[in-house]
């Protein structure tokens, strides 16, 4: 990175502090305007956001439109149509103090200031431009790096944020390790980041040199399990669709799945059924593209350290970066495949007979973003939930709560920190300052 592009980096930033202690973020008909700028700037570069995500990730334009741009257009609606509820302050019970005074309490929502952040490559723009819209609705300004990884989604980005707000108060700055490393060292009021746990060791320990609050939407082996009693049909079906979204590359795809041992050939056979016929017998080119050639490698690793446990699939090349769905089978904790995030098209199976050791495997393992339990039996699929720990969870269904703007979304412990999506994305760009008054 040269000097320019430092300076460059640096007055954007001073820029945006300029214009935040202007308070014209701060009026709420300020921000719904923005909202709106955002959204028409948006609408209008629909064709260009499906081209670039092909080029980068292989997504047919059906997802794109789906996962990418619906997504964040519904969410966006429901922030115009709510923001002005959601920013009132809120009035809290009065009291007389020991003194004689009446105590008057709210509790008002004031906005941190300039705010960074950091999307990934996976949903480059769903998980980019959704927390965009909680910095917009806390009345912050935001400076946003996308990923490196799809430079020609990154630079669809950047053409939407420079049709819809003057970079003095939303701005992109291309780049990779060198400015992400120069950006950190700023003094934000806010960051945001999502990513690998790996990097967001390193967003959080910058941010802590400072004492910058932080959000991390981070990932890590999200199980589903499915009982002896499961509706198979509804089973395969939404394990399917939740893992080979995205060549497998969702933060909240089924990273492996626990199966009772009395249907475990069951299911794993209606999945090669399920398979064959939603893609015409091969996969191979038809679930988008891993990000790189790396990855397409380090995917390769697993297989090729346990080949007799893969059933079904397993075919990738490494120029044009595509990797076909794959099973495996007879899968224990010791293999290559379970010791980290797949962040792939790879679905390992493991067996139970008893659901205790099942979950005290999982509850021995870092926690995870999601859970998914598929049973017909509520009270087992409550008993599962209540005896384990994730960052949000889902029965009988899969990645279905990350498109909820309704709910809050986010990872505990090592899958992250923090929530947003919706009200809770204006909540956790907004300060929550209580005020007291006394009579």
């Amino acid at each position: 990175m040269d000097t320019n592009q430092k300076e460059y980096i640096t007055g954007v930033f001073q820029s945006q502090k300029k214009f935040f202690a202007t308070r014209k973020t701060q009026p709420v008909d300020f921000r719904i305007q923005q909202l709106a700028n955002l959204k028409k700037s948006f609408m209008a570069y629909n064709d260009a956001i499906c081209d670039a995500m092909f080029t980068d990730l292989g997504k047919s334009k059906s997802e794109t439109e789906y996962a990418e741009i619906k997504l964040v257009l519904d969410e966006l609606d429901y922030c115009l149509d709510n923001l002005e509820s959601w920013a009132r302050p809120i009035e809290m019970p009065s009291s007389r103090h020991a003194t004689g005074g009446e105590i008057v309490s709210k509790v008002t929502f004031q906005p941190y200031g300039v705010s960074y952040i950091i999307g990934p490559f996976n949903y480059p723009i769903q998980l980019t431009f959704s927390p965009l819209l909680g910095a917009i609705m806390g009345g912050n300004t935001a400076i946003i790096k996308p990923s490196e990884n799809t430079p020609h989604v990154a630079a669809v980005i950047e053409k939407i944020v420079k049709d819809a707000f003057p970079p003095d108060y939303v701005s992109v700055i291309q780049g990779a390790i060198e400015e992400n490393t120069l950006l950190l060292s700023l003094s934000f009021d806010y960051i945001f980041f999502t990513g690998s746990p790996n990097v967001g060791k390193i967003v959080m320990k910058a941010a802590a040199e400072q004492l910058i609050p932080v959000t991390l939407e981070l990932g890590g082996k999200s199980p589903t399990i499915v009982h002896q009693d499961a509706n198979l049909d509804k089973a395969v079906e939404r394990i399917a669709r939740g893992k080979w979204m995205n060549c497998g590359q969702t933060c909240v795809a089924p990273d492996y799945v626990y199966v009772h041992e009395s249907i475990k050939e069951e299911l794993i056979e209606r999945l090669k059924t399920h398979l064959q016929k939603t893609y015409d017998g091969n996969s191979f080119g038809k679930i988008g593209k891993i990000v790189s050639q790396q990855q397409v490698k380090n995917l390769a690793g697993y297989l090729d350290a346990a080949k007799e446990k893969v059933v079904y699939g397993g075919k990738y090349d490494l120029e044009t970066r595509y990797f076909e769905a794959t099973l495996m089978d007879n899968v224990v904790w010791t293999d290559a495949v379970m010791q980290q995030e797949i962040f792939g098209p790879i679905l390992p199976f493991l067996a139970y007979s008893d659901i205790d050791v099942v979950l005290n495997e999982i509850n021995s393992r870092p926690k995870p973003l999601a859970l998914y339990v598929f049973s017909e039996d509520k009270n087992f699929a409550e008993d599962v939930l209540s005896r384990t720990t994730s960052g949000d969870a889902e029965i009988n269904s899969a990645i279905v709560h990350v498109g909820v703007h309704f709910l809050p979304f986010g990872g505990v412990g090592t899958s992250g920190i923090g929530k947003y999506h919706g009200q809770y994305s204006f909540q956790t760009f907004s300060h929550m300052r209580s005020v007291l008054e006394m009579k």
